[in-house]
């Protein structure tokens, strides 16, 4: 008996001394990569009544704005996508860096096909280890993403806490758009019959779905958020809209700005911001004033000139104290809330944001550059050929190509090593050098194709995105980069001059971004690092100027372990033997039919 119970006493000291320890060392280290997470969306046409007028349209589980996505830093994320509408749609987690996983980014005909209707497919969301704040989830195939968005909220990780004292509580401000009609039809007449007037423009903005007291049947379900007296709320902005960016107030309140793109910022006490499409800002407020009601407003900031007729609807949500008192007949309504075409606001806020640059945060600009390229974003007139009428199409060029979706996905090509379906030939400069800022409108000509760029990994990237006016149609571009966030080290108005401008880069604690305006007739200088292989797309975020064919794509090579290699693809990728409405006309890459267009 002896000899048992010293055999027992043996293993208990076992289980005590190394595995129990083993375990606890599994569970924090668990702990420390995070947790896992599972989301279903279901797409299918749901009911909505908004400016007294009821529609379908396209959601993921029957809301507007979808879901929200809620996580700590450091989590993983598993979302499977049913598709139970009729038509094929793709989703994007924009932001999101998917690190060596491009197979689930999303953009249609670039990293995969539509998820067809009657079929799903599990998305596999990588964030960044550095990555903690606000992003967001669109669609990303054709004007879907007008009704199938949602945010996503990274909180610190578990253990840790913000960067600035932790808020009372927190608000979503989702910023979208309301079309009275279906979108994509209304996009096909546009198509077939364009005119500069006509900009399919939003019927009305709205806050969290909701466009507000400022138009007919809105008073009833405006937004509202309940505050207390004396506290300190964080609102995560989102800007879901199609084609414009906007101005953002609270009447009597100051807004402090203290992140954006999903990365921390040295705050930044402001009255207003201006946020454009793709953006997300973290703000701080403070509700210090007296007891009442206070109208939140989004209003759009528009480049295009005062002739250009648009719908000035002002979207409306309401802070609301709590508290005994008796509330007003009409809310306070933001004063400081800037103009529709006040240049002034709207360009002077794009350089006010700078990183924290802390140990906790750090800032890695690369300084030793080995690629530069200077890419111009331009609006040209192309004539051509479609099903035998010959039409005038407004096209987006960078470096005056106008990119055309492959009839496959670029990603599984470049995988596969399939030809044909991309060239790697996209230009690191225009193909002329002119005053891109003048009055000269008809000149140089666009070449259509699918044009990649292709970078070695670890190369330090410089790109100076300059705006043009050709076509007389000079305005502003959020330019968003998907796998990457990038750091704005320069911004100006002009022509960028390549002696003098780079001398004022902030090369210490310059912002750090995934998407960044172009300003009207003016220039961004951005850097990075190529460390995420894979092949990831670069667009303007105004989605007219995307399906214009405003965007490329960047293929990122492995690097030499497999530590920095693409991770292999999932089991099952939808299929492309769907064929996508090919923007503009289904061109391809050949001499002959480039030949044939005849751009002015």
């Amino acid at each position: 008996m002896k000899s048992k119970e010293m055999m027992g006493l043996k293993k208990m000291r076992f289980l005590l001394e190394v595995l129990v320890p083993a375990l606890l060392t599994g569970m924090l280290a668990s702990m420390a990569e995070g947790r896992t997470h599972y989301y279903d969306f279901v797409l299918k046409e749901t009911n909505f009544t908004r400016l007294c007028k009821s529609k379908s349209m396209m959601t993921v589980n029957d809301s507007f704005p979808g879901p929200v996505i809620r996580i700590h830093r450091g989590d993983l994320v598993y979302v499977n996508v049913h598709n139970q509408d009729d038509f094929g749609v793709t989703i994007h987690w924009h932001g999101v860096k998917q690190t060596r996983n491009p197979w689930s980014d999303g953009p249609d005909h670039i990293t995969q096909c539509r998820i067809q209707p009657g079929t799903n497919f599990t998305y596999k969301v990588i964030f960044g280890e550095d990555q903690e704040g606000t992003l967001w989830w669109h669609a990303h195939s054709d004007w879907t993403r007008a009704s199938v968005h949602g945010a996503i909220v990274i909180l610190p990780a578990e253990g840790t806490t913000y960067p600035f004292p932790k808020p009372d509580g927190e608000h979503l401000v989702v910023i979208g758009s309301w079309f009275s009609g279906d979108l994509n039809k209304e996009f096909e007449e546009f198509f077939s019959n364009q005119t500069f007037e006509s900009l399919l423009d939003d019927n009305a903005f709205t806050i969290n779905g909701e466009p507000g007291d400022l138009v007919p049947c809105g008073r009833e379900t405006t937004d509202r958020y309940l505050v207390d007296y004396g506290k300190t709320y964080l609102l995560r902005i989102v800007n879901a809209v199609v084609n414009v960016e906007l101005f953002f107030a609270i009447s009597e309140h100051n807004l402090t700005i203290v992140g954006t793109d999903g990365t921390y910022t040295k705050p930044k006490v402001i009255s207003y911001i201006m946020i454009a499409p793709g953006q997300t800002m973290d703000v701080l407020i403070t509700t210090n004033q007296s007891l009442g009601h206070y109208y939140m407003g989004a209003r759009r900031f528009t480049t295009f000139s005062e002739n250009v007729s648009f719908d000035n609807m002002t979207a409306t949500a309401i802070l609301q104290y709590r508290g005994n008192y008796t509330p007003p007949v009409v809310p306070s309504f933001p004063t400081n809330l800037p103009t529709f075409h006040d240049s002034e606001s709207g360009l002077g806020f794009l350089p006010l944001l700078r990183s924290l640059a802390t140990p906790e945060h750090p800032v890695n600009v690369p300084l030793n550059i080995t690629t530069r390229m200077f890419i111009t974003a331009s609006i040209n007139l192309i004539n051509y050929t479609h099903e035998g009428t010959e039409i005038s199409h407004l096209g987006g060029s960078l470096n005056n190509i106008t990119f055309m979706d492959p009839s496959s996905s670029v990603l599984l090509a470049y995988y596969r090593h399939i030809s044909g379906v991309y060239t790697t030939d996209f230009p690191d400069y225009p193909p002329s050098f002119y005053n891109f800022t003048g009055d000269m409108h008809t000149r140089p000509m666009s070449v259509v194709g699918t044009k990649v760029r292709v970078f070695n990994y670890n190369e330090s990237v410089e790109i100076v995105f300059q705006g043009t006016n050709l076509q007389g149609q000079a305005s502003d571009h959020p330019m968003h980069l998907h796998g990457y966030t990038f750091y704005v080290v320069g911004m100006g108005y002009g022509v960028f001059n390549n002696e003098t401008d780079p001398k004022s880069f902030n090369l210490v604690d310059p912002s750090e971004r995934n998407t960044i305006t172009i300003p009207k007739n003016g220039w961004v200088a951005l850097r990075f690092l190529a460390n995420n292989p894979g092949v990831w797309l670069w667009h303007c975020h105004i989605d007219r100027h995307l399906i214009w064919g405003m965007d490329t794509t960047f293929i990122v090579k492995n690097g030499e372990t497999p530590e920095t290699s693409m991770l292999p693809p999932p089991a099952y990728m939808p299929s492309c033997a769907v064929q996508s409405p090919i923007r503009i006309e289904d061109f391809r890459d050949s001499v002959e039919l480039v030949d044939e267009i005849n751009v002015n």
